[in-house]
């Protein structure tokens, strides 16, 4: 049976997305090399496209493995035509685990066990759709599978049954798909959502390193910029997930020395950090205040009890000053790719987590727009098209 490429955080019923209008903060976008669109003559979407599920060889020999020690997996679809020499990444995305305990338990899933994947559908950015995906619809698209619960970055082992080895399944599955073709690219995009998109910041430059000068590669982060920010309660709940995950996982290796030299590895693995090292152009999208679930992690994170009066009127006065302190933090956290040419960013206030592997919110007459312009591709703005 196949499955969406869903994290288990993203809403089940986001396919009932109402009509929204995009309210953007920065827009400074980019074109990258060679996109080229297809004349779009009716909305006549085709079924979804089933991939199914290539297990890594060798990887045990590798240490590249799941939680529970099973091959990590990958969907390969190859592209054709003009898109015959053009690659595109998506790291999955899926949360993190950061006890023993959570992650004993994650092993049991399809976010800790390729015993539990099936094929899946390619939808959104993802898609051979030319209606519903009109840039990468023709490229070789490669999905690979979250099961390390570490945004692929760790190394270690917990000394029982568990195994962080994310960082060695991202090194193994990337040197395999170099060997099927990708090594040829002419050029390269890598991307992911939630977790899989804090994963392609992380990866970025590595990525990038693995081609020729002349070969074009950009990084795309999806719903990746998880802000430190105090919640409610005053905790800094996304920092105490977080925190678990990178010391039981030792991510150390993935992150910035120049961060690592001033900073406790925690704040090293967020993103306001990363962006500074990283020298690959590089686009950000994401919902700058109502994410569900940075408003989730973030802002709320306890559950609040209570009448409906008392929530009421906590809504009024302290979540929505906080979500604008949010949004001004985040703000000037991206101040950094504000000023830097080979930055793009597209965010929106969209009550969505991932906007790019569904098509609803990648290419449809109710995604998101800059006025009367809609993103199409990477950095592609076009005047008044569907």
């Amino acid at each position: 049976m196949a499955t969406e490429l869903l994290s288990p955080l993203l809403p089940q019923g986001r396919r009932g997305l109402a009509v929204v209008v995009a309210a953007p903060l920065l827009a400074l976008l980019l074109a990258v090399v060679g996109f080229s669109r297809s004349p779009v003559a009716a909305p006549i979407m085709s079924p979804p496209e089933l991939v199914d599920l290539t297990l890594l060889a060798g990887a045990q020999e590798k240490g590249a493995v799941c939680l529970d020690g099973s091959p990590p997996g990958y969907h390969l679809r190859r592209g054709f035509g003009s898109g015959a020499h053009s690659w595109l990444v998506f790291l999955e995305g899926g949360g993190w685990c950061n006890t023993t305990q959570s992650c004993s338990e994650r092993k049991m899933t399809n976010f800790g066990s390729s015993k539990y994947m099936t094929a899946v559908n390619f939808n959104g950015i993802l898609s051979n759709d030319h209606i519903e995906n009109p840039d990468f619809y023709n490229w070789n698209i490669a999905v690979i599978r979250y099961c390390d619960g570490g945004s692929f970055a760790g190394d270690a082992e917990d000394g029982t049954k568990l195994f962080f080895r994310g960082l060695r399944i991202w090194e193994a599955v990337v040197d395999e798909l170099m060997g099927k073709g990708m090594d040829g690219a002419k050029q390269a995009l890598l991307t992911g959502c939630s977790a899989g998109s804090l994963a392609a910041l992380l990866h970025c430059d590595n990525f990038r390193g693995r081609f020729p000068h002349e070969v074009s590669v950009k990084c795309l982060s999806d719903a990746g910029f998880f802000i430190d920010e105090k919640d409610l309660s005053g905790e800094r709940s996304m920092r105490s997930l977080i925190s678990g995950a990178v010391h039981l996982q030792n991510v150390r290796e993935v992150l910035p020395n120049n961060c690592l030299q001033k900073k406790d590895p925690t704040e090293c693995f967020f993103p306001a950090e990363l962006i500074k090292d990283i020298i690959t152009p590089t686009y950000e999208t994401f919902s700058h205040q109502m994410d569900p679930i940075l408003v989730r992690h973030d802002l709320v994170a306890k559950q609040i009890s209570g009448t409906a009066a008392a929530h009421k009127l906590m809504y009024y006065m302290i979540f929505i000053p906080r979500v604008a302190g949010f949004k001004k933090k985040l703000v000037s956290e991206l101040k950094i790719a504000e000023d830097n040419k080979d930055w793009g960013l597209f965010i929106d206030s969209c009550f969505t987590h991932c906007q790019t592997p569904f098509n609803i919110t990648w290419h449809s007459p109710i995604s998101p727009r800059l006025g009367d312009k809609r993103l199409l591709g990477i950095g592609i703005l076009v005047e008044g098209e569907a």
